[in-house]
């Protein structure tokens, strides 16, 4: 039986009423936090993913298969994911390409991941990721993507890591292209992640592959990549490695005249001191403060004269969150610190989160 109009904003206010005595029950928990405890990847709480299978790539590679909850929107090959994994007590975030073919059957997604010396969540995800972990998850974006008019003629340059975009596009579109070449280069072959794949490929005339192993052959250049490709000037270019490599495909196809024609995805290292405390930046404003560690930066910015939003004071909720540009901060509730780069697009509760190092925070 359905309720009366007119008794439903009644009923609504109820609702509100009893959710909010509940939240005093449960204090400092609120009902969210139980129901995160039963189903994790829920609507409304931010995107999440749990991992549903590990594979073994390479020695120090691995590809996480990952189960996006509700709200996850298809991605476009080529593009990468942000992922949070806590990692001893720190949220940190990182951006890998998506591998997977678009729109699996299973609604997986998945991400090739190799460790790196001194790598904090490289090395965590490869060594300690199981099935079962829960991992903060953004929607995919990027501009590394084949054109939705494919070219005629397609070079793929890659080393070590990089291939990862370029797998991605491959697996989801490699029977819609006539002429591509790869030329990966890793230290040996053991080393080639989706070696196996793309040698597969190769066999079948897929694609024409190159493997240079520069732990036996030396660096690849611009004039051995010539001699390798001699068409490349004739080819659509997409590049992804070291900087190095990039910067110096980057200058040749310059040279050449040809810049529009090379694509480059650059991987970007994240390394972040963390403490207790430590000095905020509100960058609109230019204002600059030392905060401690127990202070919430709502508070901070306030005593500084930064105009702060927040609903906290009147019971609204989640009015003060705000964009935490580069830095680390951490949430006051559990000591969980979040940390961020230049455009990472990170969101932070202000009333709840206090400096955890250097931080900088878009007001």
């Amino acid at each position: 039986m359905t309720a009366p109009a007119t008794a439903r904003p009644v009923l609504g206010r109820l609702r509100e009423r009893v959710t909010v005595l509940a939240e005093m029950a449960v204090t400092p928990l609120v009902p969210a936090d139980y129901l995160d405890l039963i189903d994790p990847l829920r609507s409304g709480n931010g995107l999440r993913g749990r991992i549903v299978e590990v594979r073994p790539e390479t020695r120090d590679a691995v590809t996480l298969v990952i189960r996006p909850g509700r709200g996850w929107r298809p991605h476009v090959p080529g593009q990468y994911v942000r992922i949070g994994v806590d990692v001893d007590g720190v949220r940190q975030w990182r951006t890998y390409s998506l591998t997977s073919r678009v729109a699996q059957p299973d609604r997986t997604i998945a991400i090739t991941v190799k460790a790196v010396p001194g790598g904090v969540v490289s090395n965590h995800l490869v060594r300690r990721a199981a099935p079962g972990l829960v991992v903060q998850l953004d929607q995919a974006t990027g501009e590394f993507v084949l054109p939705a008019t494919r070219p005629s003629k397609v070079l793929f340059v890659t080393a070590g890591s990089g291939i990862t975009p370029v797998m991605g596009m491959l697996r989801n579109a490699v029977h819609e292209l006539d002429d591509v070449v790869v030329v990966h280069t890793a230290p040996v072959p053991a080393e080639v992640v989706f070696g196996g794949e793309l040698r597969a490929l190769a066999a079948e005339g897929r694609i024409r592959l190159v493997e240079r192993h520069s732990r036996l052959e030396g660096r690849l250049d611009t004039d051995g990549l010539t001699a390798l490709v001699p068409d490349l000037a004739e080819r659509e270019t997409w590049a992804c490695g070291p900087s190095e490599l990039l910067d110096s495909l980057e200058a040749h196809w310059a040279g050449l005249g040809l810049a529009d024609r090379l694509h480059v995805e650059r991987f970007r290292p994240a390394a972040l001191v963390t403490g207790e405390g430590g000095t905020a930046t509100f960058s609109r404003t230019g204002v600059v403060v030392e905060s401690d560690g127990a202070t919430p930066l709502l508070e901070s910015g306030e005593a500084a004269g930064v105009l702060m939003p927040s609903g906290c004071r009147m019971g609204i909720c989640f009015g003060c969150v705000v964009p935490l540009r580069s830095g680390a901060v951490r949430d006051l509730r559990d000591g969980a610190v979040t940390t961020a780069q230049e455009g990472d697009g990170v969101l932070v509760q202000t009333c709840v989160s206090a400096a955890a190092g250097a931080c900088d925070i878009e007001l």
